[in-house]
């Protein structure tokens, strides 16, 4: 018998983010790598778009995934294990150094990934991913190593730092994003007020899973929309059939109100409860991350709502100390009530300076 391929180890960590928020995609990173005991030193380029964690060590990747759950990342929209890197890359013939450095990983895939950073020198390259994709896919399909009814092997991810430099990495389905990139292909609906609906949209596929919304986005339940005008984010409720509370002085867009499932109190957002509990609270209001975080943890804590996703605007600097205050006041508000919660926040693309969360009961 033959031996078991050894698997590859892992030399760094690699997230993408929004261009100019680097150092705070970095800082989290460290943090994590400190509170998981994992050695290294960070990499970053402002508006490069992706920040990379060189291990001081390569580890092996089982071990590292169980250390460092890059799921927990706010400001990461895509994390993958760094396996490998090619520089150089030529011009003519890039699918051959591909497929030699990929099929030296000793590994098989259940997906591929073909990335670039979120900039304008990135976004130049996407007329080559489109081409070349289906030639990459091809050939690891003919060498047996893309196995998309296999996924409990890791995810391929080709990155394209430059048009020269391509650096590989792994991930589960759970670790990352689902979309390449991080970046969810959402058409505007027409009938929706406001490109805000965007926004919760990808909040609703990002950070509730299949199971979650199909169970808790039925149509006939109770919602509440604070801070609603002129109604994105009620719209996308309503199309799904849920009946909404939208509280906001502003008015309300007529393509709401006509789905007759709307009922509009011009009420103080802050002050305003619900005579009855609700599945969902959802909260767009442009107020302080420290105003907002206390009271959707009042919502959650008190049962006025089973679950909620808002919206926290961050300021400009100091994003993430920001996020970690708010984090221990909804924690201090949920353990003086002996409360277990669940509690997931990230830069969704559709996201600029703001994080969006979803909070529950667990």
């Amino acid at each position: 018998m033959q031996p078991a391929p050894t698997p590859c180890l892992s030399t760094g960590i690699l997230v993408q983010c929004r261009p100019g928020f680097e150092p705070d995609a970095s800082l989290e990173l460290q943090a994590a790598a400190r509170a998981a005991r994992v050695e290294g030193s960070i990499t970053e380029a402002i508006n490069s778009g992706f920040a990379l964690f060189q291990l001081s060590v390569p580890a092996p990747r089982d071990e590292l995934r169980r250390r460092l759950d890059l799921s927990r990342l706010v400001f990461s929209r895509q994390g993958f294990q760094l396996v490998g890197s090619l520089e150089d890359l030529p011009e003519k013939d890039r699918l051959s150094p591909l497929m030699s450095a990929i099929t030296a990983l000793g590994e098989r895939f259940s997906a591929l990934l073909l990335e670039t950073p979120d900039t304008n020198d990135g976004k130049q390259q996407s007329g080559f991913l489109r081409r070349f994709g289906p030639l990459l896919e091809e050939a690891l399909g003919k060498a047996g190593l893309l196995r998309s009814d296999s996924p409990h092997l890791p995810r391929l991810h080709v990155f394209l730092a430059d048009s020269r430099r391509a650096l590989l990495g792994l991930s589960l389905a759970s670790e990352g994003s689902a979309w390449p990139m991080g970046i969810p292909r959402l058409r505007m609906p027409k009938e929706a007020p406001s490109r805000s609906t965007l926004k919760l949209a990808e909040a609703i596929m990002g950070l509730l899973t299949a199971d979650e919304q199909k169970a808790t986005l039925r149509p006939g339940l109770l919602a509440v929309d604070l801070g609603a005008s002129p109604g994105g984010w009620t719209w996308q409720l309503v199309s799904r059939g849920l009946r909404v509370t939208a509280i906001d002085n502003g008015p309300m867009a007529p393509s709401v109100a006509a789905t007759g499932l709307l009922e509009h109190l011009r009420v103080d957002g802050f002050a305003w409860k619900p005579r009855k509990p609700v599945e969902w609270m959802v909260c767009d209001m442009v107020e302080q991350p420290s105003r907002i975080a206390p009271l959707m943890a009042e919502w959650v804590a008190s049962g006025r709502c089973r679950r909620s996703i808002f919206n926290l605007k961050l300021p400009m600097k100091r994003r993430y100390d920001e996020i970690e205050r708010c984090r221990a006041l909804i924690d201090q508000r949920m353990r003086a009530g002996n409360i277990k919660y669940i509690l997931r926040i990230k830069h969704l693309y559709h996201d600029r300076e703001e994080v969006t969360c979803y909070l529950t009961r667990r």
